[in-house]
């Protein structure tokens, strides 16, 4: 399944996951060197870790959380010129460094 657009995941600043957007909907797939780590932890009690891919046809609650509302929200959307549908496209532009211990970055580091 190929991606239009691929974000990858954070928790405490160690690479754990890819999040995809497909023709489909999304997916989200844990890093398998992540899951290896004994100190690994979640990236939402609603997405637990585990090998296999985890897909849905509309964003994942938890990513959709992270998005900011408001007037952030706004200034977000007006600043890099996205649509305030572009639920994903909006996750990848205000996510990098979001309260709390993940965070969404548009290339792995």
């Amino acid at each position: 399944m190929d991606a239009y657009r691929t974000a990858y995941v954070y928790v405490r600043n160690t690479f754990a996951g890819t999040l995809k957007e497909t023709d489909f909907g999304y997916s989200l797939l844990y890093d398998s060197e992540y899951l290896k780590n004994p100190a690994a932890s979640c990236i939402s009690l609603t997405l637990p870790l585990r090998e296999e891919e985890y897909t849905s046809k509309t964003l994942f609650a938890f990513f959709d959380g992270l998005i900011p509302e408001g007037w952030l929200l706004t200034l977000v959307s007006h600043n890099w010129k996205l649509n305030l549908t572009d639920r994903f496209g909006l996750l990848l532009a205000a996510c990098k460094d979001p309260i709390g211990n993940v965070s969404i970055r548009e290339d792995k580091e």
